[in-house]
C-alpha cells in the first residue's frame, strides 16, 4: 500500500501545476486552454501507444472504449474547462479550495466499496480535512486574490469550481472501480489509451473552435504568446496528464476508494504551494493552518487503512512493471507483462 500512497502524492504534485497555467495564459479562453492541452496530450499518448499497440489492441473491448470516452470527456475535457474558467474568474486559491473537497466527496461515495474502512474510523481524519478547507475558505474571502471581482463574477467562478468538483468526483470513483474490476490493463496502458481518446475529443473541440468566427472564442493575442501557449500545454500534456494520470492509475489499483480519494488532497496542497511561488509571497496564518490540517488528516487516514487486506485486494502487483508511464523498451517488457497478467489470472481463478 505504501507504493500506492507514494504514487498518489506524486500525481497530486503534478496535477497541482494545472492550477497555475491558466493564470500564466490569462488572455486565452478556457475553451482554447482545454482543447490545446488535450490535443497535446493525445499526441504524447499516441507516441506512447505505438510501441505497445500490438499487445494492447487485442485486449481492448467495446466496453473499454465506452468507459474511456466517458472518463475522458468528464474527467479531462469538462473538468479542465470548468477549472480553467474558475481560475480565470476567481483565482487559484478559491478554485483549489473547492476542488479540495474531493477527499470528502470521493470518500463518501466509496464508503461501500470493497476494502473501505468504516466511516466511524474516518470521522476524525475527515473532520481535520474539513477544518483545513474551512480555514482556506475563511482566508480566501477575507484576503482574496479575486478581491476586485464583482459578485456575479464570483458566483460564476464558484459555480465553475463546483462543476469541476462534480466532474472529478465522478471520474475518481468510476475510474477506480473500473480498474479494480478489469485487471487486463496495467496503469500505464490504461493511461495511454485514455490519453489517446482524450486527444481525439480535444481535436474535435479544436475543430469546433476553428469553424466559428475567431472573435467569438478568443481576442487577438501576440504571436509570441501562441508559442508560450503550446509550450505550456506540452508541459501539462507530458507532466500533469500523461505521467500524472499514469501515477494515479497505479495508485487507484492499490488503494481502496476511501483512501485514494483522500490522496487528492495533495493536489490542493501543491496547487496552493505553486500559487504562493507564482505570487511571490509566503502563506498567511490561516493558509498554514489549512495545510497542516490537510496533511495531518490524510496521514491519519493512511494509518487507519494500513495493515489490512486492502493492501492487496485492490490490484497491488497485477502488473507491477507496467504501472508507471514509459516510452520505449516496449518489446523488452511485452513478454514480461503478458506472463505477469497470465499468472495473475491463473491465481484469481
Amino acid at each position: 500500500m505504501q507504493r500506492g500512497v507514494l504514487y498518489g502524492v506524486l500525481a497530486g504534485a503534478l496535477w497541482g501545476t494545472v492550477f497555475v497555467v491558466p493564470r500564466q495564459l490569462a488572455e486565452f479562453s478556457p475553451l482554447l486552454l482545454s482543447a490545446g492541452r488535450y490535443v497535446m496530450y493525445g499526441l504524447v499518448s499516441l507516441a506512447a501507444l505505438l510501441p505497445m499497440l500490438r499487445r494492447v489492441w487485442p485486449r481492448l473491448t467495446r466496453a473499454d472504449l465506452v468507459a474511456l470516452v466517458k472518463l475522458a470527456l468528464v474527467g479531462n475535457v469538462l473538468y479542465y474547462l470548468f477549472l480553467a474558467s474558475a481560475i480565470h474568474l476567481v483565482g487559484i486559491a478559491p478554485a483549489s479550495l473547492i476542488v479540495g473537497v474531493l477527499p470528502v466527496t470521493v470518500t463518501l461515495l466509496g464508503r461501500r466499496d470493497h476494502g473501505a474502512v468504516p466511516l466511524s474510523r474516518l470521522v476524525l481524519p475527515l473532520a481535520m480535512i474539513a477544518a483545513g478547507i474551512v480555514c482556506i475558505n475563511v482566508d480566501v474571502f477575507t484576503a482574496s486574490e479575486a478581491g476586485g471581482a464583482s459578485v456575479l463574477t464570483r458566483i460564476a467562478g464558484i459555480g465553475c469550481a463546483v462543476g469541476a468538483l462534480v466532474c472529478w468526483t465522478w471520474f475518481a470513483v468510476a475510474n477506480a472501480r473500473y480498474l479494480q474490476r478489469n485487471a487486463h490493463f496495467g496503469g500505464n496502458e490504461w493511461s495511454v489509451l485514455w490519453g489517446v481518446v482524450t486527444g481525439a475529443l480535444g481535436g474535435v473541440l479544436w475543430l469546433g473552435i476553428l469553424v466559428v468566427p475567431s472573435h467569438w472564442m478568443q481576442d487577438t493575442v501576440a504571436a509570441g504568446r501562441w508559442t508560450t501557449f503550446w509550450q505550456l500545454n506540452l508541459v501539462l500534456a507530458i507532466g500533469a496528464s500523461w505521467l500524472g494520470n499514469g501515477l494515479w492509475n497505479a495508485a487507484a489499483k492499490r488503494l481502496p476508494l476511501t483512501l485514494s480519494g483522500q490522496m487528492i488532497a495533495f493536489e490542493t496542497l501543491f496547487a496552493l504551494l505553486y500559487g504562493f511561488i507564482y505570487d511571490h509571497r509566503l502563506p498567511r496564518g490561516l493558509e498554514i493552518a489549512a495545510i497542516v490540517l490537510l496533511v495531518a488528516g490524510v496521514s491519519w487516514s493512511v494509518r487507519q487503512h494500513s495493515g489490512g487486506p486492502a493492501d492487496t485486494a485492490h490490484g497491488d502487483g497485477i502488473v507491477p512493471d507496467g504501472d508507471l508511464p514509459r516510452i520505449g523498451n516496449a518489446s523488452r517488457l511485452a513478454q514480461r507483462d503478458v506472463e505477469t497478467t497470465r499468472s495473475s489470472r491463473t491465481t484469481a481463478a
